[in-house]
């Protein structure tokens, strides 16, 4: 799966990309849907104009860790992986017996728009399972991408020439779009267009870049730990039926 975001959509993190990074083969955002199309014959693309676009396809696929697509109400998500607690999130959100990962997902996400009955942190960490999902709600332009905290399935995270944020499960898609600029997306953490990249596992401390160096000894991009030392500051609701967490995401 590819994901592509404008930096008016989802600006990447301090640390992603730095000056001695190299770029990668293909500029343009649309020359590398164009690339993830020519390597995946089938493959589905979809355009957003300038915020960006997605492609997905289903072939050369683990069938215990399957890729998903679907969209409601302007709402796109890609999912790649499994969630093994789909009937209690079936209840908790009211979906159908049929409801299957993504539209879980979608659903998650419109709840805590919309309503916020809970914070961004524990919509993600309630997901048990092995997976990598990106939501794009093209009727706000907000992004919602997160990842299991065990790195059950590839997935990782650049940026190209254009300061565009990349997201992608294929390090070949990786390497030609964003260089040396991509490194894998941070395990147990999440990233909005609001809120930039934060931590479902420790939600109360803030996440810092730790620079990555190839095998030549340069640096290329970020890893990202959990900063126990730094705290955010606090101004959440209290959790509970009257909380509202449907700004905080």
């Amino acid at each position: 799966m590819l994901a592509i975001f404008d930096k008016s959509v989802a600006k990447y993190p301090e640390g992603l990309k730095t000056p001695a990074a190299e770029a990668g083969d293909v500029a343009m955002d649309g020359s590398l849907t164009d690339y993830f199309s020519s390597l995946n014959l089938g493959a589905v693309t979809l355009n957003f104009g300038s915020s960006g676009s997605m492609a997905y396809t289903t072939e050369r696929q683990n069938p215990l860790l399957p890729r998903f697509f679907a969209v409601v109400d302007d709402i796109f998500c890609l999912f790649h992986g499994h969630i093994e607690n789909i009937p209690l999130l079936k209840q908790q959100y009211g979906l159908s017996k049929n409801a299957t990962e993504v539209s879980i997902v979608i659903e998650a996400y419109r709840t805590l728009r919309d309503r916020g009955p809970y914070p961004a942190d524990q919509v993600v960490r309630d997901l048990h399972g092995k997976f990598a999902f990106v939501v794009y709600d093209s009727s706000s332009k907000a992004v919602f991408v997160a990842a299991d905290a065990d790195k059950g399935v590839p997935f990782f995270w650049g940026t190209n020439a254009e300061d565009s944020l990349i997201l992608s499960d294929d390090t070949e898609i990786m390497k030609k779009g964003c260089g040396k600029s991509y490194a894998p997306f941070p395990k147990g953490c999440f990233f909005t267009s609001s809120g930039g990249l934060q931590s479902f596992e420790h939600p109360l401390s803030k996440v810092k870049p730790v620079p990555r160096v190839d095998s030549k000894g340069d640096v290329c991009g970020a890893d990202y730990t959990v900063d126990a030392q730094a705290k955010k500051e606090s101004g959440m609701p209290r959790v509970g039926s009257a909380a509202n967490w449907s700004s905080n995401y």
